[in-house]
Parts: structure tokens; C-alpha cells; sequence
């Protein structure tokens, strides 16, 4: 009986251990194929452009020993899309929006504590206290604070 091919869709902006644990998790039920969001799509979806390129993201996933293969998708995928590579299935986190049919669709818990988002965020807050928490208040710090913040809005970290 051949193994299962199991479809785990994400951007990966910034790969983390919630990621990790998803593929773990879909390693357990067949091979795993990566649908990564490309570029384009993640920057016309959430309005920014990822942190790492979408080559650096595949190489990445491509050496988690769970990952069998890496493929460009579009933001959301259909059945179609998972015909197209020969998957069974598709796991997904709890905040799935894809249509794919209920059958063809494994829904877990994201793991709590942690998102691509509350990275970046925490990266802000340590440069806002290397470079700001230890000088005085002065007209310097108002404006990096504020260039801080339109950040933080940019990317919806707020």
C-alpha cells in the first residue's frame, strides 16, 4: 500500500517551532509536501514582503527531516491544488480558511506562544531596548519610538 502524501500549507516568513511541530505532526500520517506561499502572494495578502525569500524559506524547510518536498502555492489552495501534487490530504492549523473538502481536511491547534507575528515583535522590543533604554529621553528617542510604532502598525503587530 503506498504511503500517503500529506499537504501542509504556509508562508514560513519566519520558521519557528509551531512550524516544526505541524510537520512533525503530518510526518506521522505519510510524506509531507510543503505548499509555500510564494513571495508575491505573501506580500499582496499581508502587505509586506517576507523577511526571508521564498528559495531561503523551501531551503530551509527542505532539511527538516519531515518534509519530503517543497512546492509554490498560491495564499489559498483548493482540492484542485492538491489533486495537482498527488495529496491525500491537507493539515492545517486551527485557522484554516482553504476550501478544501471536509474529508480531504486535518485541523490542529496552533501551538500557543508563538506566531511569525509575535517574533517580529519581540525583535522590536529588543531594539527598542538595546538602542533606546539605556540614554536619556531626548527628541532622538521620541522619533525612533514613533518610527517603532508605525512598524508595529505596518505589519499588524499591534
Amino acid at each position: 500500500m503506498q504511503k500517503k502524501r500529506i499537504m501542509v500549507d504556509m508562508s514560513a516568513t519566519l520558521l519557528h517551532h509551531g512550524h516544526v511541530r505541524l510537520l512533525k505532526q503530518a510526518a506521522r500520517l505519510g510524506g509531507v509536501v510543503v505548499a509555500l506561499t510564494t513571495d508575491d502572494e505573501v506580500e499582496k495578502t499581508k502587505g509586506y514582503k517576507p523577511e526571508l525569500d521564498f528559495a531561503a524559506r523551501k531551503e530551509i524547510l527542505e532539511s527538516i527531516r519531515y518534509v519530503d518536498e517543497v512546492v509554490p502555492c498560491p495564499w489559498l489552495i483548493d482540492d484542485e491544488f492538491l489533486q495537482r501534487h498527488n495529496c491525500d490530504l491537507l493539515l492545517h492549523g486551527d485557522d484554516n480558511s482553504n476550501h478544501i473538502p471536509p474529508e480531504k481536511l486535518v485541523i490542529l491547534p496552533r501551538t500557543q506562544g508563538i506566531s511569525s507575528s509575535s517574533i517580529r515583535e519581540r525583535v522590536l522590543n529588543s531594539l527598542i531596548a538595546l538602542n533606546l533604554n539605556n540614554k536619556p529621553n531626548n527628541s532622538s528617542d521620541v522619533i525612533a519610538r514613533l518610527l517603532i510604532e508605525t512598524i508595529k502598525k505596518e505589519f499588524r503587530l499591534e
